[in-house]
Order: structure tokens, then sequence, then C-alpha cells
């Protein structure tokens, strides 16, 4: 994943974007980076990687020189940026969140010949803005080439550029991820999560169609391309990689997220499903007002038997070796003994990816004397790594514990029955609650129906990517 914050102002806007920028931490871990256009510095830019330092601590000392009435900053889980590029459109600044499947194809039918290179990172591969940048200029305007870009990209490009004192933002062909506008009396902003101009000063002014672009000065927006028709914005933005101040096509995190619990509840209720339990409690962060909600609706009382230890360990996926990164989970869980021992629990995740994480909390929860442990999942159960947005770390879709699970019962075969496995009322769907239930040492389980997460979200389905869940774009 990763999320960008752009700025163009009146006067010097190096602190919009500084604060934009660190905003979106919570989208990546990687790199950040800044760009800045000022009239008498000219361009400035600073990238660094921030795997093991936050982007504020690790920009802090960069900003004393950098000065600008034009800036842009992002956070990447993939490839340093934002890139500066000359080219026949000039020179410009860009950056990009998404992810190109086919990129090697592009390199080879559209760079093939004399004359083209690209700069190959430590890994050989290419950096995905880079190749972007590339596809954009193989046409004789911006808005040709961002169109141009966005239809040959396997995948997913949500887009914003900086010429001196203007911004270029355009939103996936199929808005797969927000964009947002805000305003104030010196200019204007863009960015992924709305909840980052608020503290700045700046209100919300609009909001980006699917394939929209738009150009942004100080004095105010031009619309370059009209939005199209088709939408598939990220279910998962509101389940768990959005944070919870934003809003996404006017439905704000937070509140999904409670109502999410309280559908899951209310379903399990009609059905009996509820155990007796002693306290609801959330995996933290994100997992905590999807269990408010569902505490609420099924008058079970809301606690935090265990504590997630943040000061020095803020993001629970970094770094990038799996090893580690189960390591540190372990270490943030603090437990609260008086809310564990011989206690009845049940545990409410935004979603159960590959378990191993989950798996070890239950373990310490036991080890600390949990009398019961009942786990509820606040999504369907992921059948498919994400191809759009990248926000499963998967290599294969057998890493995910689903998939691993309906291999083990039925081979190759049970690629044909993974919607039957999906349903929790099927007596497919019955035999994965069992068997994950078994070999994570849950005391039951249940996952939240594709109905009832898009009754939470509220907008219209067709508008939503459900692909994780059930395959189909």
């Amino acid at each position: 994943m990763g999320g960008f914050f752009g700025a163009v102002t009146s006067t010097n806007c190096k602190y919009d974007v500084f604060f934009g920028t660190d905003y979106h931490s919570h989208l990546g871990t990687k790199c950040g980076g800044m760009v800045f256009y000022d009239e008498e510095q000219g361009y400035q830019r600073q990238i660094h990687g921030i795997e093991s330092t936050p982007f504020r601590t690790r920009f802090e000392s960069d900003l004393e020189k950098m000065n600008g009435t034009a800036g842009i900053g992002c956070i990447s889980d993939s490839d340093p940026q934002p890139l500066l590029v000359r080219s026949h459109l000039g020179l410009f600044a860009i950056a990009t969140v998404g992810i190109i499947n086919n990129a090697e194809e592009l390199i080879e039918k559209t760079f093939s010949g004399k004359g083209h290179q690209f700069m190959a990172m430590s890994s050989g591969k290419i950096n995905s803005n880079e190749l972007t940048a590339g596809l954009i200029n193989q046409c004789d305007n911006i808005v040709d080439g961002i169109r141009y870009a966005q239809e040959v990209i396997d995948g997913s490009c949500t887009i914003i550029m900086m010429m001196q004192n203007s911004l270029i933002v355009a939103r996936d062909k199929v808005g797969r991820l927000p964009v947002e506008i805000g305003k104030k009396d010196t200019g204007y902003c863009a960015c992924i999560e709305s909840f980052a101009f608020q503290k700045l000063g700046y209100e919300m002014c609009y909001n980006l169609g699917p394939g929209e672009i738009m150009k942004i000065t100080a004095d105010g927006l031009k619309q370059l391309s009209k939005p199209g028709e088709k939408m598939k914005i990220c279910a998962f933005m509101w389940t768990y990689y959005g944070y919870p101040n934003s809003n996404y096509e006017g439905v704000n995190v937070e509140v999904m997220r409670c109502k999410n619990g309280e559908i899951m509840a209310r379903d399990e209720a009609l059905n009996g499903e509820i155990p007796d339990v002693d306290y609801v409690a959330g995996v933290p962060d994100s997992g905590v007002p999807h269990a408010i909600g569902y505490s609420n609706a099924a008058g079970k009382p809301f606690a935090r038997p265990f504590i997630k230890y943040t000061p020095t360990w803020a993001r629970s996926f970094t770094p990038s070796n799996q090893e580690m990164r189960n390591l540190i989970a372990e270490m943030k869980q603090i437990p609260v003994p008086e809310r564990i021992k011989d206690k009845k629990l049940l545990l409410v995740d935004d979603s159960i990816v590959r378990g191993t994480q989950l798996r070890e909390t239950v373990d310490f929860l036991y080890q600390s004397g949990a009398k019961e442990v009942h786990m509820r999942s606040a999504c369907p159960p992921i059948m498919f790594s994400c191809k759009y947005l990248n926000f499963s770390r998967s290599n294969s879709e057998m890493e995910l514990i689903a998939r691993k699970i309906i291999q083990q019962e039925e081979g190759e075969n049970g690629k044909e029955h993974i919607a039957e496995y999906a349903d929790s009322r099927t007596k497919r769907g019955k035999c994965l609650l069992h068997t994950i239930c078994k070999e994570m040492g849950f005391d039951s389980l249940g996952y939240q129906s594709l109905d009832g997460i898009l009754e939470a979200i509220g907008i219209d389905r067709d508008k939503i990517c459900t692909y994780c869940w059930t395959g189909e774009e």
C-alpha cells in the first residue's frame, strides 16, 4: 500500500506537506519522500528508508533546509519515491500508489527498443513509479499520458504530480483508493486520508471520482478529465487499512467498523451463535471498534484483556521479515491478568489472513489463564491475495489460512468450491470453521458475511471491490 499528501498554497507549505504525509504512515513502512518547488531554490527532494525510523523522525532535520509553495510527500510500502522526471512534457515530480502486475510485459512491449532504459533497484526490479512516468511520457500531453498509463496497467494506479506551482492528481481508473481535496484561505491540498488535512486547517472541498484528473493551484481547481461511471473502491480501507477518522465516499471508518460489529452480533444472535462469555475484546488496534459494536449489540461487556505496547513498536506489520514481525507482535501484547485469568473471552479481529500472529495471541491468552477464547473475524474468509493494492504480503494464496485448509481438505478440487467454504451455513463452510478452530485453538469461530460487511459500508455494493473474498473483479 502507500499514501500521499500534496499541497499548493500562496505561502510556504512545507509544514503542511510534512505533517500531512506523516499522517499517512499507517499505510506503508518501507520508505518515504518529499519534494518541494520554490522559485528561489527550485526543486528540492529527499527520500529515506523508514523501516526502522518513523517518517516524522527521519525527515525532521531535512525540513529545515526545504521550502516551497508547492510540495508532495509520500509513504510507500514498495518503491522509493517521489521521483523527479525530465521529459518532453517538462520537469515534474511524481508519486503513485498501487501495484503494476504486468510491469515486465509493459517494459518489453513499450520500452524494448534502443534508447530506452530504466534504473534497476537493488532487487533488479524496476521502480513502478518510474515505469508509470515512462508510460505517461509516451503521449503528447499529461492528461492523455495518465489515461494511457492507467489503461495499460494491470493492477491499480493513483497518481499525484507536481509541476512547479501546480499539482495534478488522478484517481485510479476505477477508484480503488480515495483522493480527497481540502481547501483553506491560502490554497489547496490533496491526499488519500481525509483526516490528514483537517488538523492542518483545511476543509473538505472535493472528492475525486474514479479516473478523474484534477489540476490544483493556489487559486483553484480545474477538472482535466471527467470521472468514469465504474467504481471499485477497496472494502479493506474501511475494515482495516483506513484510519478511524477518515471518510470514504461519505462513510466514516470508525462508524462503519462499529456498525459492522453490531451487524455481526445481530446475525449471530438470530442464529443462537453468541457464546456465553465474560468479555468481548478487540484485537488492537483496528479490531477494537468492530468489537465495541459487537459488544453493544450482543449485550456482553467490552474489556481489554491485553494492551498493545506502542511507544517503540508503533506498527504491527514492520519489518518485512516475517519471523521478526511475529516476535514484535508477541512483545507488544501486554496482558491484563485480572481480565484474563479464569475468564471466557470473545476476540474480534479485523481479518484473519495467515493466522500466525493470531495463533500466538490465543496461546498467550491461555498461558495467562483464560478459560475460553472465542474468535470472530470482522470480514469474510480471505480467499485470494490482493492484486490491486497488495494489502497482503502473501507470496502464495496457499499462505492464506482459509485456502490452506481448503487445499488440505480437497486438494486442487477445492478451488471449485471456494464460495461454499466462504459460507458458514454450508457443509463445507462448517468444515472450514471447525478445522481452523482445531488448528488455532479457538473454542468457536465466526466470520462476518459478505452481505453483512457490505451492509455496514452502506454504499452501492457494485461500487466496492471484494476481490480478496470472492475472486471476482
